[in-house]
């Protein structure tokens, strides 16, 4: 997958509103820090943090070669095999025209073009639509499974982004699947990814799932209570800490008061119990 890059006040910032894109927790992801802020006069913070992350490659580890020189065992020598054949009344294998059969030699050249061939089609992985049509079809059995009725659509929201669409009406019955603050449709997304990504080692795109529109009136409300808390700041004019939230909250709310010149935001901790700290600016 190919690299994102973000900005942030800070390099945490900056780290967080990388994963919430790609959607995926830190440890799967690789992160590269290209520029740091600048630090002026007086300690004054200038410019901005600079991140790329990607989505860690997880393909099927390569094989170990044997060193040079080094041949496989069999149970018996050269000799022993060589005197087998010479005993008198051993059996030997014919072809279908009465001859000796023989066996086309296996080159390192043969071996080299088939790992080629192998590693060529790996690498093509499967395409974004066929991942959807993956994703689509795990969530449909597993609704069939949980007995719930429900309707997956896909859409692709860029060339490395495709989004899920669990909707049902009313869509009472589907709050199973969203979880306390969302965080079983987070696990589902996981699991979902996890199942695209064993159809295509080579390649998984970012995958995300949807549940009765949860992610848009989640990112409404965070940017609603961000606000509030920005205010209570300018008011008191004394920081506040948020409770832990997950990458794609804290994004949310960075974004919510990212056009606010008047408060500053910033992430601490480490995860699950990474937090966003509110502070005048």
């Amino acid at each position: 997958m190919e690299w994102v890059e973000t900005t942030g006040k800070t390099v945490d910032e900056a780290t967080d509103r990388a994963l919430a894109h790609l959607g995926v927790h830190r440890d799967d992801a690789e992160v590269e820090v290209i520029e740091e802020p600048k630090v002026g006069f007086l300690g004054r913070v200038r410019g901005e943090a600079r991140v790329r992350a990607r989505v860690r490659p997880s393909g099927p580890r390569p094989k170990r070669s044997r060193r040079s020189g080094e041949r496989p065992r069999a149970s018996g020598g050269r000799e022993d095999r060589v005197r087998a054949e010479k005993k008198p009344g051993a059996p030997r294998r014919e072809s279908a025209k009465g001859g000796p059969r023989s066996t086309p030699p296996v080159t390192k050249s043969t071996k080299v073009e088939k790992s080629s061939v192998k590693e060529e089609r790996m690498a093509e992985g499967i395409s974004l639509a066929e991942q959807g049509a993956i994703a689509k079809e795990f969530l449909e059995g597993l609704l069939s499974a949980m007995d719930v009725k429900a309707e997956v659509s896909v859409k692709e929201l860029d060339e490395e982004t495709v989004e899920l669409s669990v909707n049902a009406n009313p869509p009472t019955e589907l709050g199973i699947l969203v979880g306390p603050r969302g965080t079983t449709l987070q696990a589902l997304q996981e699991v979902t990814r996890t199942v695209v990504q064993s159809k295509s080692p080579s390649r998984t795109d970012r995958i995300l799932v949807d549940v009765a529109q949860y992610r848009e009136r989640r990112v409404a409300a965070l940017g609603r209570f961000a606000q509030q808390v920005a205010s209570e700041v300018l008011e008191t004019g004394e920081e506040r800490a948020l409770e832990p939230m997950s990458a794609a909250d804290r994004k949310a709310v960075h974004d919510a008061l990212s056009d606010n010149d008047r408060v500053a935001t910033r992430s601490e901790g480490e995860d699950p119990r990474r937090f966003v700290v509110v502070s005048p600016a």
